[in-house]
């Protein structure tokens, strides 16, 4: 009987160690229970552990739910482990997975909309990628409803969408984006920013209509505050803008844009047009960054009236005429004389 007894304690010690075995075996090999070469498993929020290792071992995530929550009881995880989208693409532990819920690592995708582009130009980038129809972007840029405490005036978001990179949730729509985009533009916005800006005599909307076209005509840094003195110092003494931004926007607009302004342009008759109408166009023609918005809240102390490209990204800046007109024969007219030229010196 004792040696029974004694044979039944091995038998059990060992049954003991050897599903102890089996176990940490088993939350240390990968497993891929997948066809495809990836999958994703949504995690609502209020999921609790064992919902959870319901949708992974159901997804093919983990060989099955059992090892998915002695995981997360090992790791002392269930607190932490976050709802959302994960993808996995890989064989996995149960650990692994366990650990990537617990960090919320949650599958997201990045668009980026760079300083100066429009409405038109950002539903166009979010349909490249892949997010959905530009014609849903457009529309829930429509919704001026977002910014009217800031912007009466406003009959979309033009200009108030802030250019940055938005990591997004895989079925994310385009009102989310729109939503972001308008919540950091507000952060931008800040109330000192909006203290200078009526300092100088400008609302919401004159300030971001300002900075839209300051970031329009130079993508160099240390020249934005030098744009937006030009453009003050002509509003103050009121001289047309005569900005080519304006043009193009209202030709875009009116569906007329093929990439060049050719004269006549400079007569269409569009409000946003500022060769043909005094003073700011009645809104926004892109989306300014900070910096831009800065500089039209706060421009240089500069007599600056005009400026031209030096055809290298910079400009030339000038508070004549007389000395403007030298500045537009020196990087206009000589510099593409001197091309022409060496383009003819250079044919066969």
């Amino acid at each position: 009987m004792k040696r029974a007894l004694g044979l039944l304690g091995v038998l059990l010690v060992l049954g003991i160690l050897g599903a102890g075995f089996w176990t940490y075996r088993s939350l240390e090999q990968p497993y891929k229970g997948f066809s495809e070469e990836e999958t994703y498993v949504e995690i609502p929020p209020g999921t609790g552990s064992a919902g959870m290792a319901a949708r992974l071992a159901q997804a093919g995530v983990v060989r099955n739910a059992t090892l998915f929550r002695l995981a997360v009881w090992m790791r002392n995880s269930g607190r932490r482990l976050q709802a959302g989208e994960y993808r996995f693409d890989r064989p996995m532990t149960p650990s692994e997975v366990a650990d990537k819920i617990a960090r919320g690592d949650v599958y997201l995708r990045s668009i980026t909309f760079r300083e100066g582009l429009n409405i038109r130009q950002m539903a166009s980038l979010f349909e490249e990628k892949g997010f959905g129809p530009a014609a849903s972007f457009v529309a829930a840029a429509s919704k001026a409803d977002r910014i009217q405490a800031i912007d009466p005036e406003a009959r979309d978001l033009e200009g108030y969408l802030f250019p940055d990179t938005y990591a997004l949730p895989r079925r994310a729509t385009a009102d989310t984006l729109v939503d972001r985009m308008v919540t950091e533009f507000e952060k931008a916005l800040t109330p000192e920013l909006r203290a200078r800006a009526t300092a100088r005599g400008l609302d919401v909307r004159e300030l971001v209509t300002l900075a839209s076209i300051v970031e329009k005509e130079t993508g160099k840094p240390e020249e934005r505050p030098l744009v937006a003195a030009v453009y003050s110092n002509r509003l103050k003494i009121g001289m047309g803008l005569q900005c080519d931004p304006t043009v193009i926007y209202a030709l875009e607009r009116a569906n007329r844009y093929d990439g060049n302004i050719r004269k006549a342009d400079l007569s269409f008759d569009s409000p946003y047009n500022t060769y043909r109408y005094a003073g700011l166009p009645p809104g926004p023609i892109a989306a300014p960054g900070r910096a831009s918005l800065e500089a039209a809240a706060a421009p240089a102390d500069a007599s600056y009236l005009y400026f031209v490209s030096r055809n290298d990204g910079s400009h030339a800046f000038a508070s004549t005429l007389d000395e403007h007109n030298r500045n537009v024969r020196q990087y206009q007219v000589q510099y593409f004389r001197d091309r022409r030229e060496e383009s003819r010196r250079q044919r066969p």
